[in-house]
């Protein structure tokens, strides 16, 4: 149901937030390295065809002048979330961040925060979970770990 793809092997271990995140509410997902400047006829076909394989959401992680999330929306009817990755040949990640969030009108893609893989599966899910009840049911119940996890650290802090 989701495509998690980057632009190299050195992006993995960013992405592998999504990957984890999106097994732990049992959605299935393709995982993928999609160069959009090294195997551009690869993120052509990617791109045009991924709905045609059920895929419903694609999380595209690149890092420097980051364009794959970007050309994938291009070509894509899917709904697409860049994650901004820090790489060694980044400025500081601002690269990334700002080449996946200044897209022109007309080619949306949804942007996490630098190296937000996590986020970007939550995103995924969430997306998935507007109509399907069981998806949705497993957000719910994250949510609500997350909120009992704050309560109790709330409960260690005052004592």
């Amino acid at each position: 149901m989701v495509g998690i793809i980057m632009g190299s092997d050195s992006d993995l271990p960013i992405m592998q937030e999504a990957i984890d995140i999106l097994e732990s509410f049992d959605i299935q997902i393709e995982v993928d390295i999609v160069s959009a400047h090294r195997t551009p006829e690869k993120l052509v076909e990617y791109s045009k065809n991924a709905h045609t394989r059920g895929l419903k959401v694609i999380i595209a992680g690149a890092g420097g002048a980051a364009h794959l999330p970007g050309m994938v929306a291009s070509m894509s009817p899917l709904p697409i979330i860049g994650v901004p990755v820090k790489s060694r040949n980044s400025i500081d990640g601002w690269d990334s961040v700002l080449s996946i969030l200044q897209m022109p009108g007309g080619v949306p893609v949804a942007t996490v925060a630098l190296d937000g893989a996590k986020n970007a599966g939550i995103l995924a899910a969430q997306i998935i979970g507007a109509s399907n009840k069981s998806v949705l049911d497993k957000i719910i119940a994250y949510k609500e770990g997350l909120k009992l996890k704050v309560e109790k650290a709330s409960e260690r802090v005052r004592k």
